[in-house]
């Protein structure tokens, strides 16, 4: 089956930068960017050569002094990074008596290292170390796929086509709703999803949107100037009309912040109904032309390096209510 087009091609070079650029703040759903290039501007041109393993090849194995193992970490920490749930809901399940290391229930405040073994409802983790890269992968949602784990119903979920992990599992970097397909980050490690879709990281989020007719000089103005929703204000970043043919009609709109299905009800509150609704861009990644429909792709060592000292660099603020 082909894949439907949009007449959004996303661009064949350059992805635009992940900093916040140009209007004011949005809100953009957790549920969808727009059309998509190359994987991103952290993505390389190819995958490096992995140097070969000592010992192979007939080469003898080189002696010398053993690499020095991590220091110890805070348990909640180091589960948070293994991809469990966030730093919060791990002390908690600390405090819930939920996690066992070595054999003995864990307190709030314990540091563990590379030799414990931790347990989280009775099953060995596999532990991640701050030395350790996390890994990412960029994933085209089809519609009709979940963004969840448990579902009463029984859908087809994201995560049965992710590549399959040993004793970690993937954290989704947001969400997308049912009905919206397109680019869906996802990471092993907990602290990089949270960072990611941190306010305070403004990462511009882009979606292609088609509605039924087109939008007014007036509502795209409104648009782009805010309108009140039952949760507060949002606004669109940017807004291109994409032309289209018949009663269809394709805009593509971008904004900085996540809320449930918020493209969707800013067309709403205009009077304007989306009839489909595509991700294709989170950050500084671009959701590739050639990956296909339940497709994901991996980031090499050095991608994953330049998204993480770009996210240090960026070092999210802390939003209004929230702890630095």
């Amino acid at each position: 089956m082909r894949p439907k087009k949009t007449p959004f091609r996303p661009p064949s070079k350059t992805a635009p930068p992940a900093g916040r650029r140009g209007r004011g703040a949005a809100g953009p759903e957790d549920a969808g960017p727009a059309p998509e290039d190359e994987a991103s501007p952290a993505a390389g041109r190819g995958p490096s050569p992995r140097p070969a393993a000592p010992g192979r090849g007939g080469n003898p194995r080189r002696s010398g002094p053993a690499a020095p193992e991590p220091a110890s970490e805070r348990l909640h920490k180091v589960l948070a990074q293994a991809g469990i749930g966030s730093r919060r809901e791990m002390e908690a399940w600390i405090a819930e008596g939920r996690v066992q290391v070595n054999g003995e229930p864990a307190h709030v405040g314990q540091s563990v290292g590379p030799r414990d073994r931790v347990k989280v409802n009775g099953r060995l983790v596999n532990l991640h170390f701050s030395s350790r890269l996390p890994r990412v992968v960029l994933y085209h949602k089809p519609e009709g796929e979940i963004v969840s784990r448990d579902d009463p119903e029984g859908r087809p979920n994201v995560f049965a086509n992710l590549p399959r992990l040993r004793g970690g599992r993937w954290v989704a970097v947001g969400r997308l709703d049912l009905n919206t397909s397109g680019l869906i980050l996802f990471t092993t490690s907990g602290e990089l999803a949270n960072q990611l879709m941190h306010p305070g990281s403004e990462l511009l989020r882009e979606y292609a949107v088609r509605v039924l007719g087109e939008l007014s000089i007036e509502t795209q103005r409104q648009l782009l100037d805010g309108v009140m929703l039952e949760d507060g204000p949002a606004q669109f970043s940017s807004l291109v009309d994409g032309g289209g043919q018949g009663a269809n009609h394709w805009y593509r709109v971008s904004l900085y912040e996540g809320r449930n299905r918020e493209v969707r009800r800013m067309f709403e509150a205009v009077g304007s109904k989306v009839s489909r609704l595509m991700r294709v861009r989170y950050g500084p990644f671009l959701l590739p032309p050639w990956l296909k429909r339940g497709q994901s792709r991996e980031l090499e060592e050095a991608e994953v390096k330049r998204l993480v000292a770009g996210l240090k660099a960026a070092a999210p603020r802390p939003v209004q209510g929230e702890t630095p």
